[in-house]
């Protein structure tokens, strides 16, 4: 067969411009494209005989074209190559999509932060090495092996209006955790002041109660109340204010200096508890078991083997076999 160099030509060319063709799409609507996104929002019209008569061919097609407008976009872009990748820089995006958790609520500020706002203070980043004299070198300003640090020093000079035998190094220590426990006091204070709860050990803080439920408010003035040395017994009862029964179980104790049947029938159960435990005597088949012994030793008249018994003990073991 014979094929002309012409005809093989035109048919690669054919091919090769079909390939071209197959990145170009047409659309009556210009479709829109997000790069920042990677979203293609395409408005055109759909076919509705095609995606009733042939559903699936239809929506690929529409898959298709719009991905191969993306990416015709994606090589628009500036391109870089690392290693073996090549990858494009992506623009910022234009479309703005939802959430997908609300927006989160500014923090209340602290004391501080209020504090510091109505006098006009800034908050100056500190360096984290400083020059440490003694040393002559620079350390961190905190933690481990900091400048300065003077918990390491072995003689502490007496203040001039202090006690002469008051323990100075002990002192330091208690400044020290004080200082602490203010501080952890007052980030819990902080917490409740947001959050409108109770700081431990200390109380309800100064927070708005209009979040507070009727019955929450009628628990915590019962409980308000009661905390007297008298529970509440001689405090005065308000306008609209219901009776509360007794809230809670009273503790109930056994007598200690009577006994009574009560005491006397715990400890019976106790020991009857114990002895359970132990294991149960069949007198019975003791008795049995002590004449079957009795009858192998008793000695025979002659030398002759004494015979065997053919009793049984109760529970099916023979009864062991006598000596000479």
């Amino acid at each position: 067969m014979v094929v002309r160099a012409e005809d093989l030509l035109q048919k690669i060319q054919k091919e090769q411009e079909d390939k071209l063709q197959s990145i170009q799409v047409s659309k009556n609507i210009e479709v829109d494209v997000d790069c920042g996104n990677l979203l293609a929002c395409d408005t055109n019209s759909m076919d509705t005989q095609r995606l009733r008569s042939e559903k699936e061919v239809y929506l690929k097609t529409l898959a298709r074209e719009g991905a191969q407008l993306l990416f015709n976009e994606i090589w628009k872009l500036p391109i870089e190559r690392i290693q073996e990748a090549v990858i494009a820089k992506l623009p910022p995006p234009t479309t703005v999509l939802p959430r997908e958790k609300p927006v989160p609520k500014p923090k209340q500020p602290t004391k501080w932060e209020e504090y510091a706002k109505l006098k006009g203070i800034r908050k100056l980043k500190k360096g984290r090495m400083v020059w440490d004299d003694e040393s002559k070198s620079w350390k961190p300003r905190w933690g481990y092996k900091r400048a300065n640090d003077d918990t390491k020093e072995w003689v502490l000079e007496v203040p001039r209006n202090a006690d002469p035998n008051e323990d100075q190094f002990e002192k330091k220590m208690k400044e020290k955790k004080e200082r602490i426990a203010k501080n952890d006091l007052q980030r819990l204070r902080n917490i409740a002041r947001r959050t409108g709860k109770k700081v431990p050990g200390v109380g309800q803080t100064a927070v708005a109660q209009e979040n507070k439920s009727k019955t929450e408010l009628e628990s915590a003035f019962h409980v308000a109340k009661q905390a007297t040395a008298s529970l509440g017994r001689f405090q005065e009862t308000l306008r609209e204010e219901k009776n509360v029964k007794k809230r809670g179980q009273k503790r109930k104790f056994e007598a200690v200096t009577q006994k009574s049947n009560t005491e006397k029938e715990r400890q019976l159960n106790i020991l009857n508890q114990m002895y359970k435990k132990q294991p149960q005597l069949n007198i019975t088949k003791a008795v049995n078991k002590e004449v079957q012994d009795g009858e192998v030793r008793k000695p025979k008249a002659g030398k002759r083997k004494p015979a065997k018994s053919t009793k049984a003990v109760k529970g099916g073991k023979r009864p062991k076999r006598g000596k000479r």
